[in-house]
């Protein structure tokens, strides 16, 4: 079962009523904490860097040491508020008592207790489990209960940090460093981790989940355009069961492999190989072919792989990738623009596996290209050539006749497809659910009408910027009732 931020959910055998109703007081306890944030700071709470100073509060937290005292140490109003270690529980015995009483005014009448200390503590815990990691450390510095349930390890499957401004490095340091309490120096319950945008991020943050985060499953940088290849490596080679990679907008990082260390320490057996199935690198500038020869090389489980906007790939890296990767079901080339049509030839090596292709932007592929994936890959179901202006109602018809089973298909700004294409989709891919004919000047009422009696399951259909009537628009609506047709003409409505 999974949270609201895809982190996994605990399930504590709470009766059904407590359970439905645990978001609506997870998302009163954030409220909550938005009130404490702006009214104490008092309590001597692990809150690690994790929470930047509102725009409401002109004030920053104390510094607090590592053994839990106020240092008093002034902060500029600009910065944001960070604390750079993590503390102890919350002092004083009393409790969330102590808490309250810290927070109220002088003269101020101790109030009934919340709802939230009403509740049991496998209640209170199954809220928690809805918070993200922020609110989470929040939480924390409320009252000694709510530190002791914070933190337990069942709530710390799953690190999501977010901010250009948050100090990641210092936020994972700290945070391991406490989830390591209980097994030093190892954080054996943390599989994900995901800080994409922050761009603070660096090599540093990472090798400190590479040294303490060994059943790290899931890592999500994307946007963190400090990190490079060594930190990588690092992480690859430390948490065997890494599965899921993303790195898009790493622009420093050129290759995904092992260190050298955890290449000699392999058996000859098994080779150097990582268990990564999903890798995301897109808008990685440099990576190059001899890069993605490194990574075909290293991950042969791939599934789905992501390389859109890497302008340096060339055909040559396609035929590494379908020599090691047999696997690969979803690839994305969208805007490599130096690809053609023998790189097609590679990919359609993959055959029966691949399900999802984007060749968008790619102005080198035509008609030969598509013809080999539809000829060997007859299990495709998405295919997005948008602005391959080299392909026509040919390549299309070979698509149509070999794909049976296609679903979504994007041919948007392909001038040369016209009806005689779309006739083709009509006549043998009767399960198309989405269409993209953008910009394709070709196209006219008699494709559509043929599409509209053929394919039934159709559920968008996007002819904007195409010279089309509204009669044929109408057609279309009359026979596919639940299709989305998004379209310029103003006389349609």
């Amino acid at each position: 079962m999974r949270g609201i931020c895809g982190a996994e959910r605990v399930n504590f055998e709470l009766a059904p009523r407590p359970v439905a109703d645990a978001s609506s007081l997870a998302s009163l306890i954030k409220r909550f904490l938005d009130g404490l944030d702006s009214s104490t700071r008092t309590l001597s709470t692990p809150s690690p860097g994790l929470i930047l100073a509102s725009k409401s509060s002109s004030l920053s937290s104390p510094a607090l040491s590592s053994n839990g005292h106020d240092t008093h140490s002034s902060s500029s109003s600009s910065a944001p508020a960070e604390n750079s270690t993590v503390h102890g529980q919350p002092g004083g015995g009393g409790g969330a008592g102590h808490a309250r009483s810290a927070r109220q005014p002088k003269g101020h009448r101790s109030s009934s207790p919340s709802p939230a200390d009403l509740l049991p503590d496998h209640a209170l815990l199954q809220v928690f489990a809805h918070l993200p990691t922020n609110q989470l450390c929040r939480c924390a510095r409320v009252s000694r209960r709510w530190y002791n349930l914070a933190w337990d390890p069942r709530l710390w499957g799953s690190i999501r940090l977010t901010g250009e401004l948050l100090h990641a490095d210092r936020a994972i340091r700290i945070l391991t460093h406490r989830l390591c309490q209980d097994t030093p120096n190892v954080c054996l319950t943390l599989e994900t981790v995901v800080v994409s945008g922050c761009k603070r991020l660096t090599d540093r943050g990472l090798y400190v989940l590479a040294q303490c985060c060994p059943e790290l499953r899931r890592l999500e940088a994307a946007g963190c355009y400090n990190v490079t290849n060594e930190s990588v490596f690092e992480v690859v080679s430390r948490c065997p069961n890494l599965e899921h990679l993303n790195l898009a907008g790493c622009s420093k990082v050129t290759c995904i492999s092992l260190t050298e260390e955890a290449s000699l320490q392999l058996a000859p057996v098994h080779g150097q190989q990582i268990s990564i199935s999903f890798l995301d690198m897109s808008d990685c500038l440099s990576l190059e072919d001899e890069g993605l020869r490194i990574i075909a090389s290293h991950c042969p489980r791939l599934t789905h792989l992501y390389l859109r906007r890497c302008p340096r790939l060339t055909d040559e890296s396609l035929r590494h990738l379908a020599l090691h990767c047999p696997s690969v079901r979803e690839l994305s080339l969208s805007d490599c623009r130096l690809l053609g049509d023998f790189g097609l030839r590679e990919v359609a090596r993959l055959e029966g596996r691949l399900r999802y292709l984007s060749v968008a932007h790619c102005p080198r592929i035509t008609d030969v290209g598509v013809r080999y994936v539809a000829r060997y890959c007859p299990r495709l179901r998405y295919l997005n050539a948008r602005g391959c202006e080299g392909l026509t109602d040919h390549g299309l018809g070979h698509l149509a006749r070999s794909c049976p089973k296609l679903k979504s298909l994007d041919v948007g700004k392909c001038p040369l497809v016209s009806d005689g294409g779309l006739e083709q989709l009509a006549l043998y891919c009767q399960g198309l659910r989405r269409l993209s004919l953008r910009a394709c000047e070709s196209v006219s009422g008699r494709g559509l009408r043929a599409l509209a009696a053929n394919c039934c399951e159709l559920q968008l259909l996007n002819v904007q910027d195409c010279e089309v009537s509204p009669e044929a628009l109408r057609f279309v609506r009359r026979h596919c009732r639940r299709c989305v047709i998004e379209h310029t003409n103003p006389a349609f409505y």
